[in-house]
């Protein structure tokens, strides 16, 4: 399977290289990744709801030439990352370790904060009742191969979650490494620390985001338009003079 710009939903996903790409989704901003390899595909995070989630595989499915998405990546425990991952049926669900309980624990929760932020009531309830559990955890690191294309799920958390997983995408024949970075890194805003964030670890996740990518790396943030190195330091010096890390 290989990424093609020619059909009609090309135009709402932005290229990364000629193996990845992602969508800014409407509404919340969330992005979402895909990698193609020649006999498999990721989609890294799933959307906001069951209708969102189908949206996202049909989308990814039609730039895939009709492949399947036979992959799917969870990046945090947040409803407009996750909601939609009913919608993936058949697909391997990958996520950090821990986060099968916080998803079987707190789907009430994660209902009621999509409502909060303006999700209708019953289309949060019903995604959060078929919420998919991811069937591999993460614990450190975890390779995939697509087939010719090599992707690292890395558990990098605690950060902005309890149970963060980055993606990084290896470069080749002149493409940057791809690390997609969930909400760990936001581009849109500040980062958002809620509740279940360990503020205090936050910093040294960002480091090993940085470790895994490089200086020349394309960061991709959960929200807000695609970022490098740089920007990601000084997130990371922000984040350590606000909760007083060294």
């Amino acid at each position: 399977m290989r990424l093609t710009w020619e059909g009609p939903y090309a135009s709402e996903w932005e290229r990364l290289s000629p193996y990845a790409a992602r969508r800014r989704m409407p509404v919340w901003d969330c992005t979402v990744g895909l990698v193609a390899g020649e006999h498999a595909a990721l989609l890294v995070d799933a959307g906001s709801s069951l209708r969102e989630g189908a949206e996202l595989r049909r989308q990814a499915e039609a730039l895939l030439g009709g492949g399947r998405v036979t992959h799917l990546a969870l990046t945090h425990p947040h409803f407009d990352h996750v909601l939609g991952a009913a919608a993936y049926s058949g697909v391997e669900v990958f996520g950090a370790v821990g986060v099968d309980v916080v998803l079987e624990r707190g789907r009430d929760e994660l209902a009621a904060d999509a409502v909060r932020h303006g999700l209708d009531r019953r289309a949060a309830g019903e995604a959060a009742d078929l919420l998919v559990r991811p069937h591999h955890l993460v614990c450190g690191e975890w390779t995939l191969d697509l087939g010719g294309v090599q992707v690292l799920l890395a558990n990098v958390g605690p950060g902005h979650t309890g149970h963060d997983l980055a993606v990084l995408v290896s470069g080749g024949n002149g493409s940057p490494e791809i690390v997609f970075c969930g909400d760990l890194v936001e581009e849109s805003g500040d980062p958002q620390a809620g509740s279940d964030a360990m503020p205090t670890l936050w910093p040294y996740a960002l480091d090993r985001l940085l470790e895994l990518g490089g200086e020349d790396a394309v960061y991709v943030p959960g929200h807000g338009s695609v970022v490098n190195a740089e920007f990601v330091r000084a997130q990371r010096a922000s984040l350590a003079t606000l909760f007083g890390v060294s």
